[in-house]
């Protein structure tokens, strides 16, 4: 709708997690070069965590990307699963053939089979489940049992797990202790601070092919900022919604009037009060404890 009008040749802030806006900066970049440092090693389960909209799945994408050529990659997007189905997609990421009438069994057999064909090839074989926090108990419990083949060096499958806050929850139940401690590395995923937001701004637009003037006034940037709270899905629709008003008024840059209107219209835009309370907390605290002293010295004299 406003590509023309902007002079852009793809939407910048689509919630498609398309790896060529990936942003190599040490908000992302430290996430992905500690797993690629962690898969090289050789560890079998590793974990990242983010709130909703931190970008988790397009971490995940370009990770896949990157091994594409290198090792054998397989994803599963949805793990709310049974452990057979657990296996019957892995298998199929595998590129297994097997009947339908197959047993649990005898597919898992035949995945040790396929990953044992691997190793010997010398090629990895890197498993990313994403949304993780989904996955039932008893489905982690086969993976964990699926990354007990091995040789006497090396993994044959190495997991890589994406997941919400709840993943941790999960994971401290006591049933899934021998999962929990499989995990060799963690990274939690932060949400953007204000330099970095722009620096992820700008970075979507040039790479959507923008060379027109400043787009974002310092007020829009801050409104931008302080309702998005930070996390990158919000930043991409309240930005959408900005263009396309910016280009319905036929203005070529996002107002503060326009950008509220934007984050009035995004309904999980809002002020994260937690962060304020803490001084009107400390100054409450401090007046409660003068007040203390002062009646303790009235009631001695």
């Amino acid at each position: 709708m406003y590509l023309d009008f902007f002079n852009l040749n793809k939407e910048p802030f689509s919630l498609t997690p398309d790896t060529d806006f990936f942003l190599n900066s040490d908000y992302f970049k430290d996430a992905f070069e500690t797993l690629i440092i962690a898969i090289n090693n050789g560890e079998g389960f590793i974990k990242v965590i983010g709130e909703v909209g931190t970008g988790k799945t397009l971490l995940c994408r370009k990770l896949l990307a990157y091994f594409s050529d290198k090792s054998i990659t397989a994803y599963i997007p949805n793990p709310n699963i049974s452990p057979k189905t657990l296996s019957i997609a892995l298998a199929r990421e595998l590129n297994i053939k097997f009947p339908l009438s197959s047993s649990e069994y005898a597919i898992q057999l035949l995945i040790s089979r396929r990953l044992m064909d691997h190793y010997n090839s010398n090629k990895k074989v890197i498993l990313c489940i994403d949304e993780a926090q989904a996955m039932p108990d008893k489905t982690l419990e086969c993976l964990r049992l699926l990354t007990n083949l091995e040789t006497e060096k090396s993994k044959l499958l190495q997991v890589i797990l994406f997941g919400q806050p709840e993943l941790d929850d999960k994971l401290q139940s006591r049933h899934l202790r021998q999962l929990r401690q499989r995990v060799s590395f963690s990274f939690k995923l932060k949400r953007l601070d204000f330099n970095v937001l722009i620096d992820y701004l700008t970075h979507r637009l040039v790479t959507a092919g923008y060379t027109g003037g400043e787009l974002f006034p310092s007020s829009s940037l801050k409104l931008l900022h302080i309702y998005s709270r930070g996390i990158p899905r919000l930043v991409n629709i309240i930005t959408h919604k900005a263009l396309m008003l910016c280009y319905g008024k036929g203005q070529h840059q996002i107002s503060k009037a326009i950008m509220k209107q934007a984050i009035s219209d995004t309904e999980d835009a809002y002020i994260d009060k937690t962060k304020k309370t803490s001084i009107p907390l400390i100054i409450s605290t401090i007046i409660i404890g003068c007040s203390a002293i002062v009646y303790s010295l009235w009631v001695l004299k």
